[in-house]
This record gives structure tokens, C-alpha cells and sequence, in this order.
């Protein structure tokens, strides 16, 4: 525990620390009397309160729409499989600036329904809502479905036999099973959609605001570092409680459940009702992924005289001034930084995963809600605490090319864990005794006994750390170099400036991180164990 304990005490807790420090003690005394100010104010009572419900209807959308793609992907047997896992969670990876620009292509001005039958939902709930659902689809279908697929089905068939109806018997003896990851799947769609920020910036307009939106507009448009101190400290405290839950219940699906393989409970979708079903469910993420992700590959082929690749050829220049180097750069930037920070996850990851594997108990759960706090906590908090708090030796890192890749191992690690666990849980402690016993070192036991039943999972976990280091934007878009841009950033700056050339060239970087993330994804469902976890 003590690798990652140090990491995430000096590259997260440190600089968070600091920045909330900088806002509540600005001449070296602590001003706590400002938290009651800000909780009295009633505009920020009004973030509060449009933050909390609109989570709650994100996530309860979420599980609506999601829980039938759960129950298809893990029951029914079908051509695609595979690559119907990996398209629904293509969103999940991209930056949620691109995920904005989608919609904004889909439902904004000038967007596909606004063209077809003059419909407009940007600077409206719904847009927010929609575009939730779009990000958070894979974490209810990875979540549930990956538990769903694991229950033995016979057990429900049993209920059958003894005169249940279908329903009778899904509510008596599947639904009980599932609960704890309907739970955690809940927790987390939540925690997301609670500490939204670029969705909510793009598509909601200036009438709508988040608690992270608040923290942004705070701390770099008004520079009111006490204020944005107090907002992070209320989100940080609600996003421990929901992790502290989640902890709870992903301990809870992991211990009191009989799990069976996978590939023994699925088959192909029988009688009418049961086909109806999977084409419902293929038809839905037609709409509410393909669609949106479509529109992206469009508006980057659309050019004043019809369709071309005029916007891919403008990224090997710097024609529009947005850039000191071509835009295409930002490609090889974010390949090469996603590399790193993918090796400092793993690294990170592997050893807090085999910490948790070995322990038990409120320390250790304690210790697996810390490495999930990085999701959660503000991305404007971590990025100005990066600049503010790594600038002196021995962490001066400000002109380091190292700050981008520990910024995104932050939100890695925590991918790696949830993907690791439950693979090192399944390995039968009692090789390793015998290991020991035949004389080998503990390292050696590692090597020759976990490594080559945890391989695949490893590969899988590097795969997930390195999709979500493509996509990290909200730390790395304030602490990126302007010579050295990332897709995201790059995407986010186009996005910025005005002009159809400048917005052509962003939805053609878009499309190309797009393409690059779903080819990951595919890539990845290859070679996935059985029990990979949540993702």
C-alpha cells in the first residue's frame, strides 16, 4: 500500500490541498467564516440544487435506458457481439468536449435536427440529460451485464419450474443478486454526472451550472480562490460519501456471490419476444451512440462545396493561427503522453489492486475509496493545484513534460484497480503456498504464479488506462504546453475559435481520437477474461 499511498498523497492530495489552502488562508490565517458566506448565497444554493437533481435524473435515465443493453449483451448470443461492447463504450473514453461537440452537431444550431425538422434542444435540460446518457451507457452495461453474465441461470430456471412467471422469478431471484451492482453502477453514473463539466458548459448554456462549472467560473474567470475553496470542499466531501457507498457494495457483489463462466450462461435470443428485444436495444444505441458519434465523422467531412478531406489536410498546417504547431501534432503528443501515464497507472494500479486483494477490512475499503477519489474531485482543482503546488524543488515539475502524464495516471489508476481485483481475488491462494513451499521468494511466487493467470487482465487494464489518458481533459487542458497541445486540448481551443474552418478541423480531430479509442476498445474485448471487473 505504501507505493500508491505516496503517489496519490503527493501528486493528488498535495496539490488539492494546496489550492483550497491558497483560497481559506490567504494572509496566513484560516477565514472559515466564508464557508457560511458562500452556503448563504443564494445563486450558489441554486448550483447546489440543479447539481444534485440533475444527477439523479441522468442516472435514473441512464438505468432505463441502459439495463435492457445490459441484459442483451450478457444473455443473448449474436454476430457483433464484440463490437457492440466496444461502440457503447467509445463514449464513455472520449473528453467530454467532444462529447459536447457531438451534440452540439446533433441537436444544436445548424446540427442534424435542426437541418431536417428544425429542432433545437442545446441550452436546454434535455441536451444535459441526453448527452449524460450517451457518456455514462457503458458503465451500467459493463456494471451490471458484467455481474448479469455471471449468474447462473439456472437458478431463475428453477423458480420457473416451481410456477414463478418470468417477471416473478426475475424479481425473486435475479434482481436480489443484482442489486449491489445496480448500486454501484447507480453510484457511479451519479458521481459522474454530479462533477459534469464540459457537457454542461457546451450544451447548457449560461442558464445552466454544476457545481464543477461554478468551480471554473470561480477560480479562472473571477478569481475568487475563496469561493471556488469552499465549492471543492463541498464536492469533495459529497463525492467521498457516494465513494464510501460504492465501496460498500462493490465489496459486497464481490463476496456474497456464487459466479459461473461467462461464456456458459449466454445463447441465442429465442421466440419473438426475445429477438424484439435485441433489435430494441440495437435500435437504441443506434440512436442514442451511433448517431452522435455519426455526426462527428460528417461535420468533419463537410466542406462549403459538399463533403471532402479539406479538414483533415488543414491539420498538417497552421493556417488558422489557432496553433504555434500544426494541429496533427497534438496526435503524436497524446499517443506518446498517454503511453506514460499508462505505465505510471499500471505500475501504480497493479500494486494498490494486489494491496486490496491481500487485505481487509474499513482500512483497506478506506484505502480503495482514495484511489477512486481522482474521479470525482474537481479537474480545475487538480490542475491549478498542479501549477501551484509542484513549483518548487524537489517537485518543481511546471516546465517538466512528465506533469500531463502523472495528471492522467491520476484518473487511470482507478481503471486499472476496478479491472485487476476481482482477476487477482479468483487466483486460488493455495498455488501460492505451494510456491513458497517448493522454496520460491514472494516476487518469484508473483511472477511464476499470478502473472500468467492475471496476463490477459493486465493487457486489459493497460488498454482501459491508455483509452482514458487519450480522452483526460479536464486537469490537462490548464496544465498542457502550448507547443505541446493534446488531442482534447486541441479539440477545445478549435472549438473555441470562430469559423467554419476552425470548427471543421475540430470535428476531424475528433473523429480521428474517436476512431482511435474505438479500435482500442475492439481491440481489447478480444482478449477479455472473464472476470475483468467493472470495465
Amino acid at each position: 500500500m505504501v507505493g500508491p499511498v505516496v503517489f496519490f498523497a503527493v501528486f493528488f492530495g498535495y496539490p488539492v490541498t494546496a489550492i483550497v489552502a491558497r483560497g481559506l488562508r490567504p494572509d496566513g490565517e484560516w477565514e472559515l467564516g466564508h464557508v457560511g458566506e458562500v452556503l448563504a448565497d443564494e445563486g450558489i444554493r441554486q448550483v447546489l440544487w440543479f447539481t444534485t437533481w440533475q444527477a439523479a435524473a441522468s442516472t435514473a435515465l441512464t438505468l432505463l435506458l441502459a439495463l435492457p443493453g445490459a441484459y442483451v449483451l450478457a444473455r443473448f448470443r449474436f454476430p457483433g457481439k464484440r463490437l457492440l461492447r466496444a461502440v457503447v463504450t467509445v463514449p464513455f473514453v472520449l473528453p467530454t468536449v467532444v462529447v459536447g461537440a457531438a451534440f452540439l452537431g446533433l441537436i444544436g444550431r445548424g446540427g442534424l435536427l435542426d437541418d431536417l425538422w428544425g429542432l433545437r434542444l442545446d441550452t436546454t435540460v434535455w441536451a444535459i440529460l441526453l448527452a449524460h446518457v450517451f457518456f455514462n451507457y457503458a458503465v451500467v452495461v459493463r456494471t451490471v451485464g458484467g455481474l448479469w453474465s455471471q449468474l447462473d441461470p439456472r437458478q431463475e430456471e428453477a423458480a420457473r419450474l416451481l410456477g414463478a412467471g418470468a417477471f416473478g422469478a426475475w424479481r425473486r431471484v435475479t434482481l436480489p443478486a443484482l442489486l449491489p451492482a445496480l448500486a454501484a453502477a447507480a453510484l457511479m453514473v451519479f458521481l459522474f454526472t454530479f462533477t459534469s463539466f464540459g457537457v454542461v458548459q457546451i450544451l447548457g448554456g449560461p442558464g445552466y451550472a454544476t457545481l464543477e462549472v461554478e468551480i471554473y467560473r470561480q477560480t479562472a474567470q473571477l478569481l475568487d480562490l475563496p469561493t471556488a475553496a469552499v465549492l471543492t470542499l463541498l464536492q469533495f466531501a459529497a463525492v467521498a460519501a457516494m465513494l464510501g457507498v460504492h465501496g460498500w457494495t462493490v465489496h459486497r457483489r464481490e463476496s456474497a456471490l456464487r459466479l459461473v463462466d461467462a461464456a456458459a450462461t449466454d445463447r441465442p435470443p429465442r421466440g419473438a419476444g426475445e429477438r424484439l428485444l435485441l433489435g430494441g436495444v440495437l435500435l437504441s444505441v443506434a440512436a442514442l451512440v451511433l448517431l452522435p458519434l455519426g455526426v462527428l465523422i460528417e461535420r468533419s467531412l463537410r466542406v462549403p462545396d459538399g463533403y471532402g478531406f479539406a479538414h483533415y489536410r488543414a491539420l498538417a498546417t497552421t493556417d488558422t493561427g489557432t496553433f504555434v504547431v500544426p494541429p496533427l501534432e497534438a496526435v503524436g503528443n497524446s499517443l506518446r503522453i498517454a503511453a506514460v501515464a499508462t505505465l505510471i497507472a499500471l505500475l501504480v494500479g497493479g500494486l494498490a489492486a494486489a494491496a486490496l486483494t491481500r487485505g481487509a477490512g474499513r482500512l483497506v475499503r478506506g484505502f480503495d475509496a482514495m484511489l477512486m477519489l481522482p474521479l470525482g474531485t474537481s479537474a480545475v482543482t487538480v490542475g491549478f493545484g498542479f501549477l501551484i503546488a509542484l513549483d518548487t524543488p524537489p517537485l518543481d515539475l511546471r516546465s517538466s513534460w512528465l506533469l500531463v502524464p502523472l495528471a492522467q495516471a491520476l484518473v487511470g489508476v482507478p481503471f486499472v484497480i476496478r479491472v485487476m481485483l476481482p482477476v487477482l481475488r479468483a487466483v486460488d491462494d493455495r498455488l501460492r503456498q505451494a510456491a513458497a513451499t517448493l522454496g520460491a521468494s514472494p516476487l518469484r511466487a508473483w511472477w511464476e504464479v499470478d502473472l500468467p493467470l492475471v496476463r490477459r487482465a493486465l493487457v486489459l487494464a493497460a488498454g482501459f488506462a491508455f483509452a482514458v489518458s487519450l480522452g483526460e481533459f479536464g486537469a490537462t487542458v490548464f496544465i498542457a504546453r502550448p507547443d505541446e497541445p493534446t488531442l482534447p486540448v486541441a479539440i477545445a481551443r478549435l472549438l473555441g475559435r470562430a469559423g467554419e474552418a476552425n470548427y471543421g478541423q475540430a470535428m476531424a480531430l475528433s473523429t480521428v481520437l474517436m476512431l482511435v479509442c474505438a479500435a482500442t476498445l475492439l481491440a481489447l474485448e478480444r482478449i477479455r477474461p472473464a472476470r475483468s471487473g467493472e470495465f
